[in-house]
């Protein structure tokens, strides 16, 4: 498969956009104070090195089979782990949650776009599946804040 040039700046914006995406999982998840938040911060982490690594595949020819649904979901269902006061912890996992939830809404943003610019349906079907990932990591950010009474 030959990308275009529009195609393969493209790719690379994705690219980017989900090492920052590996990196601030990594670095949110050891910064978390919440055990909860941790482990789905590390979940997440590795589904993006996934997608990081697709987006490599696609670069330099390959377009990999993704199936019909997601692998194994990220966990989204919490326990309360702050009660409904402030307190430093939960500001802190709060501040952590909102961070990663801006990074995940641009980045289903960029996969959006990106998904009409390709002309090969394989690479646009794989761009979708992979944006349906990053709304569902979305959504357990926003379980879990939810859960904590942090969203609203």
């Amino acid at each position: 498969m030959q990308l275009t040039q529009k195609e393969t700046t493209l790719l690379k914006d994705l690219q980017t956009a989900e090492k920052l995406c590996i990196e601030k999982y990594s670095k949110h998840s050891s910064c978390a104070i919440d055990p909860q938040l941790k482990t789905m911060f590390s979940q997440i982490s590795k589904k993006e090195e996934q997608h990081l690594n697709t987006l490599s595949q696609i670069e330099s020819g390959t377009v990999p089979q993704m199936g019909g649904s997601s692998s194994a979901p990220v966990q989204t269902t919490f326990a309360a782990t702050y009660g409904t006061g402030e307190n430093k912890d939960k500001l802190n996992d709060s501040y952590l949650c909102n961070d990663l939830l801006s990074a995940e809404k641009h980045t289903s943003s960029l996969y959006n776009t990106c998904i009409f610019e390709f002309t090969d349906v394989n690479v646009r079907n794989t761009l979708n599946h992979i944006q349906k990932e990053e709304q569902e990591h979305g959504k357990a950010i926003y379980d879990y804040m939810s859960a904590n009474g942090m969203y609203g």
